[in-house]
């Protein structure tokens, strides 16, 4: 019989539990014919006749919201913004607006965010609130509550919490998808196949992540600021990444999209200001195969300035590892599930960055969250 894990701290063991709840919350969204129509029914009547979305959200959840954006804008067709929960009260009414505004918190109690959602309904949108707790203040408040399975989180920074939200945004923007008749159910079904694989494949890779990650951690230790790149869906990755490392290991870390760097951002490197790549692909997307040629490109051109690089590449690149000093590999997977993957790692090399730092990863100096309970 093998005995459980201890982990030393609550982020490191939250990470581990990702496979779980992204099952659990597989669990509740969908079952052996695929969507669950009772779980989508509320989302069902504030979609219906939408020409566009506002998501209002805060920190991670405002990253996992921009994921969404390129979900439901590329699998729906349904125009999508994303705005900071704490600016959407300062928008005039006199603006175009949303007729429909999604807000996602972690414990559905975010002062800006349940802000936001207070004035969406005093502007007669219809609502969606995506949280981790089903009896929060915003789940009761919204028009349509999707609550997310990712249990109770104890460490301030956001790990399962946020794979399972870009869960559930990828889950409804597949329904959206289908109710709008941009994917027949067959394809919304082969999509759902590929989710349902996640739990596995993240429990076999979070061992070889965080081996891989502890030792690049350790050799990068004496940075003082990192550049993280990503394009398109990738960018807000990016930019989940640099947060992460920001509040747990207080380190400057700023992303921008990748073709931003020679804009300016480049003067700051040097061989203390490493590069952070995500540089994935899906070989059956030439959209992806695109993006991936550019950012190829854009890393050569970085290793002949000196550039210190780490990379994310999909498993079988040849070509990441020649340019890259360190890179670490996630699953091959289709475009939209890539995400979920790319940011563990990221997750992981907060983690061991604040370790080195001597922080208190679990509890970061100045910031206080609301942990849910089931």
């Amino acid at each position: 019989m093998t005995t459980p894990r201890t982990f030393p701290h609550a982020m490191l063991r939250e990470i581990y539990e990702q496979p779980s709840a992204l099952a659990e919350t597989l669990a509740a969204f969908t079952d052996a014919s695929g969507l669950r129509d009772d779980a989508f029914l509320a989302a069902r009547h504030s979609l219906a006749g939408q020409h566009s979305m506002l998501i209002a959200a805060s920190g991670s959840s405002r990253h996992a919201g921009i994921v969404g954006k390129f979900l439901f804008e590329e699998l729906a067709n349904l125009p999508t913004d994303v705005e900071y929960a704490s600016e959407y009260i300062y928008r005039t009414t006199h603006t175009p607006s949303a007729r429909c505004v999604l807000v996602i918190s972690q414990s559905g109690e975010t002062a800006d965010t349940l802000e936001a959602l207070r004035e969406a309904r005093l502007r007669d949108a219809a609502t969606i609130a995506i949280t981790n707790h089903a009896t929060s203040t915003m789940a009761k408040l919204a028009d349509c509550s999707l609550t997310t399975r990712a249990g109770i989180e104890k460490a301030v920074p956001a790990t399962k919490s946020f794979t399972t939200q870009l869960l559930v945004l990828h889950l409804l923007a597949l329904f959206a998808a289908r109710a709008r008749g941009r994917l027949t159910n067959a394809a919304v079904n082969t999509r759902l196949e590929h989710l349902h694989t996640l739990p596995e494949q993240v429990t076999r890779w979070l061992p070889i992540w965080e081996s891989e990650v502890d030792s690049i951690a350790g050799a990068l230790s004496s940075a003082e600021t990192f550049l993280y790149l990503g394009r398109s869906i990738h960018f807000p990755i990016a930019n989940e990444g640099a947060l992460k490392l920001k509040e747990s290991a207080y380190v400057q870390a700023e992303a921008y999209p990748s073709g931003e760097l020679k804009h300016g951002p480049a003067a700051l490197l040097s061989e203390n200001v490493p590069l952070i790549a995500l540089a994935t692909r899906d070989p059956l997307s030439p959209d992806s195969l695109f993006r991936y040629e550019k950012t190829v490109n854009l890393i050569r051109d970085m290793k002949a300035q000196g550039a210190e690089i780490l990379a994310v590449a999909t498993e079988g690149d040849t070509i990441i590892p020649t340019l890259a000093r360190n890179t670490i590999f996630v699953p091959a997977c289709p475009e939209h599930i890539a995400p979920i993957f790319e940011v563990m790692p990221l997750q992981m090399f907060a983690y061991f960055t604040a370790i080195r730092r001597g922080i208190d990863v679990d509890s970061p100096r100045n910031l206080v969250k609301a942990v849910t309970r089931e």
